[in-house]
């Protein structure tokens, strides 16, 4: 390996990203403590770390540049996979997300779609010089909207809102104007009571709950109501690891992958939170701070989709457990169990770093 590489790596993401990921280790395995299936599960997130980790330095030694030529090769194959779930996929839970790959597990295409959709939209946006009028938006708003499709028919409306604001925030550093994307989001709002009607009635509910979930405490509402008891029981200093009576007696569904993050308030309570988040602010920090310096339109616009992924996944499945968004499945980046969520965060962080080694020109 070249000393030049060692020198310009961005060890603060690195470290952020291996702290995150070492963090999530310990809360699944409170999580999971008394699962029948703990050690499986155990053992299932070390293999997709190791994926992880070798897709993060694969993605960080390919020049991002390079990735972005096969732009329709990419965004091809990206829609067969998609198309392909829906009829392959194997359904859970009402959803029909995952392609099954033997012992490790259920691939989601939608979650790598996500990195696929920044690099397309990126190359996009790089060839297209000005954006000077609302339907000048157009174009990027449908190389978005064909996927979604697919995504909100499996059904997946925690990806597609992610493809949303990845698509806002690309379209505004790209340089669209303020009150064409403000004219977007009307005609997105002014659409909301249509699509109301396509809906699945577990969303409606989901939706319905989150407004009032004392209106339904034993169904929709339940799972938001034990996940705050859990969250403010933890006050300060937590209950200790291993120690959370929401966690180890079951109240809280899917407590090891929506949920997460319930564990952390309520056994490490506000202060184990708050180094959470410091730890998400310090990738999210570097994340922009490579969107600012790389040497290229493209890199800034590629690093902007994947920091903009990152926090819309954190904002909206913390406020989800606090009761402050709608319960949308979305997964907490590094810490939910979940090989698909994980191998595109890590994929991601490698594609910032990827930006950042060659932002001199010359690398």
């Amino acid at each position: 390996m070249k000393a030049w590489w060692l020198r310009e790596v961005d060890w603060l993401l690195v470290a952020a990203t291996a702290l995150l990921a070492a963090y999530g280790i310990v809360v699944l395995l409170s999580a999971t403590h008394g699962f029948p299936e703990a050690g499986a599960l155990l053992r299932a997130r070390l293999v997709h770390l190791a994926l992880g980790v070798a897709a993060l330095l694969v993605a960080a030694t390919i020049d991002y540049r390079r990735l972005a030529a096969g732009v329709p090769v990419l965004y091809g194959g990206t829609l067969l996979l998609l198309a392909a779930v829906l009829i392959v996929g194997d359904s859970r839970l009402g959803a029909q997300r995952w392609i099954v790959l033997g012992p490790l597990g259920g691939f989601q295409p939608s979650e790598v779609a996500k990195l696929a959709i920044i690099v397309t939209l990126a190359r996009h946006l790089e060839v297209t010089r000005g954006l000077p009028r609302l339907r000048s938006l157009v174009p990027f708003v449908l190389h978005v909207a064909v996927p979604m499709l697919f995504i909100i028919r499996q059904p997946d409306l925690g990806t597609a809102l992610v493809l949303l604001a990845i698509l806002a925030a690309m379209l505004y550093v790209a340089g669209a104007r303020a009150g064409d994307l403000a004219g977007l989001a009307t005609a997105a709002a002014a659409l909301s009571p249509f699509v109301w009607g396509f809906l699945h009635d577990y969303q409606r509910r989901r939706l319905a709950a989150f407004l009032d979930p004392t209106a339904d405490p034993l169904g929709a509402g339940y799972a938001l109501i034990q996940a705050k008891i859990a969250v403010g029981s933890g006050q300060l200093f937590g209950k200790g690891l291993f120690a959370g009576t929401q966690n180890l007696l079951r109240f809280i569904p899917e407590q090891h992958t929506d949920f997460i993050f319930t564990v952390v308030g309520e056994e490490l309570g506000l202060l184990g939170a708050t180094l959470l988040l410091a730890l998400y602010a310090v990738w999210l920090w570097r994340a922009l701070a490579i969107a600012s310096g790389a040497r290229d339109r493209l890199g800034a616009l590629v690093a902007t989709g994947v920091a903009t992924m990152m926090a819309f996944h954190v904002v909206v499945n913390v406020g989800m457990t606090i009761g402050l968004t709608p319960v949308t499945g979305i997964p907490l980046p590094l810490l939910s169990y979940g090989g698909s969520s994980l191998l595109t965060t890590l994929a991601g962080t490698g594609m910032l770093l990827s930006i950042h080694l060659r932002r001199r020109v010359g690398r």
